[in-house]
């Protein structure tokens, strides 16, 4: 089994302990971002000449993953906002030096293109809304995509992406899921925003400036990957706290023989089918990242096996997270209790369109 990525014991008990007051809060703790900037964790893709981790990314995921086994908020705002830090890669210099020069920079922002871009003079005029910014309450700027309006230099989608400010946006505190609730992924938005040409960018391979490999990686499967990776950590905490109520109930006595051996083999075979998947996810993405990144080129069939892979382990984990639950008890029903946290976490988060609908194959991803 391809083990959990490492994070310092202080700095796990600190995240978890701080959890509790995270989700009442609805955003992470001062605690908790203390730990994140201090350790780079948004930046994990961004080059170390920039001030990132600059790790490649088989070991980002693993690393997202053992986040997300912390705690589901954690590891859903890591991967989103350093998710956006990658954009660096695609951004000219002096934007780069002027977004990118606050160690605690953390983009945030949402991949609809539910804005419109009109061109003028030097830029354009935005208006849109834009909802589940994972990260809104500490974002220090908001990326979005937009649909191009008498604009003779768009492309043939018609679409671009924007870096705006902090300050140029208006946040509305809509959030309201029922689990990654201190991930504040609030929907924001712009009314005649003038943007500067400089200020837009495309998430392409062929657009990307700075030379890492991860800035070369088709971005929708790696989009998959890293929120799979989530759900996996997730499932792995929730055994993990299956485990310590299962052995709860059989130390003290309160449940048949029988019914003991059912729900410690449940467990047992169910750990064994989260072990067998993550060993095939990291098979096949180390198998991709390891034959392109060289060239910096990826092959398709290898591209898709690796989407089919993570969608697949999904569906199992979660149907293993359905299975354990209902042996767990009251605990698992009480708001309060981290395995209630952990499957309304797991349940939310599942409901992300790219680790659940299909995507076609195709060489132009």
């Amino acid at each position: 089994m391809k083990t959990l990525s490492i994070v310092s014991g202080k700095n796990i008990d600190t995240l978890r302990s701080r959890a509790s007051l995270a989700e009442q809060a609805g955003c992470l703790t001062g605690e908790q971002l203390d730990i994140i900037y201090k350790e780079k964790w948004f930046n994990i893709y961004v080059p170390q000449c920039f001030g990132g981790l600059g790790l490649a990314l088989p070991e980002a995921i693993r690393l997202l993953e053992r986040l997300a086994w912390i705690d589901g908020s954690i590891g859903w705002t890591v991967t989103l906002g350093s998710g956006a830090n990658l954009f660096i890669g695609y951004l000219h210099s002096n934007i780069v030096s002027l977004f990118f020069n606050d160690p605690e920079v953390c983009l945030a922002g949402s991949g609809a293109n539910t804005g419109i871009a009109k061109k003028t003079k030097g830029g354009y005029i935005i208006n849109g809304k834009w909802r589940y910014a994972t990260g809104s309450l500490h974002a220090t700027a908001f990326t979005v995509n937009c649909v191009l309006q008498d604009d003779d230099t768009a492309p043939a989608d018609n679409t671009a992406s924007f870096i705006f400010k902090a300050g140029e946006v208006q946040i509305n505190r809509d959030w309201n899921g029922m689990g990654m609730r201190a991930t504040g992924s609030h929907s924001f938005s712009v009314t005649d925003l003038f943007v500067p040409d400089e200020r837009r960018f495309f998430i392409d391979a062929a657009q990307a400036i700075l030379p890492d490999p991860v800035f070369y990686f088709p971005f929708i499967p790696f989009a998959e990957v890293t929120l799979a990776a989530n759900i996996a950590g997730m499932a792995v905490h929730f055994t993990d706290e299956c485990r310590r109520i299962f052995e709860d109930k059989i130390r003290n006595k309160t449940l048949p023989v029988e019914q003991s051996s059912e729900m410690l083999e449940l467990l047992g075979r169910s750990i064994s089918i989260i072990e067998k998947n993550r060993d095939v996810f990291y098979d096949a993405l180390y198998m991709l990242w390891n034959s392109g990144k060289n060239e910096r080129n990826w092959d398709i069939s290898l591209i898709n096996r690796l989407s089919f892979t993570s969608k697949k382990m999904v569906r199992e984990l979660l149907g293993i997270v359905s299975q354990l639950y209902p042996y767990c008890g009251m605990e698992a029903a009480d708001t309060r209790a981290v395995i209630n946290r952990i499957w309304r976490d797991i349940h939310t988060a599942s409901q992300h369109q790219l680790i659940t609908f299909k995507r076609p194959i195709s060489a132009h991803l």
